[in-house]
Order: structure tokens, then C-alpha cells, then sequence
């Protein structure tokens, strides 16, 4: 009795393909758990992104604190119904953040 070997999806690369039928079983595995892994840590990073993008962002003043380059812009977020300032700006693929202080609601 003879086993068929499975189908690679359509739209992955034939180098991809190529390259996982040469590889051992173990190497498989490895493979499939860093895939997983790498996946969900693109899928965060675009969360991010995309929740940066969203967020209420206010025109950067003059005055910055040292820590906070100058490309930084003020958002603000809203947590636990409070909501606060922060400076914003994206380090490589990173977005940083450094609180600034509450927002008043007399502003």
C-alpha cells in the first residue's frame, strides 16, 4: 500500500516547496512551529500599525520631552474610560509609546 504525499498549497513558492520536500521530518516540525510563530508576530505587528494609524493623533508641539524624538506625535488613549496623552513614533517596525499625562476635559 502506498501513501500520496500531500499537495503544497497553490500559492506558496515553488522554492518554499522545493525546499520543505528535501527537509528531514524534524526539521518539518521546527519549520511549522517558527512559521506559526513568525506569523502571529507579523499579525501583532500589523495590529499595531493599524491601531496607531486609527488613533486620535494631535499635531506634535515644540517641546519634547529627551527620551522622545522629534517625529513623535501626541495620541491619545482611552483606558477604563480615561482618557490620556501619549507621545507616539515608530522605531524601525516597532511603535513606541511614552505616556505624557491625562487629558482635560476643560481643554
Amino acid at each position: 500500500m502506498s501513501y500520496e504525499p500531500p499537495s503544497p498549497p497553490a500559492n506558496l513558492p515553488m522554492e518554499i516547496v522545493d525546499a520543505l520536500n528535501e527537509a528531514t521530518p524534524e526539521h518539518l516540525r521546527d519549520a511549522a512551529s517558527y512559521a506559526e510563530a513568525l506569523a502571529e508576530h507579523k499579525e501583532r505587528e500589523a495590529r499595531l500599525k493599524e491601531e496607531a494609524d486609527d488613533a486620535n493623533v494631535e499635531e506634535c508641539p515644540d517641546s519634547l520631552p529627551d527620551d522622545v524624538p522629534a517625529k513623535a506625535t501626541i495620541t491619545i488613549k482611552e483606558i477604563n474610560d480615561n482618557r490620556y496623552y501619549y507621545w507616539q513614533w515608530r522605531d524601525g517596525d516597532t511603535v513606541r509609546s511614552k505616556y505624557k499625562g491625562p487629558v482635560n476635559p476643560d481643554d
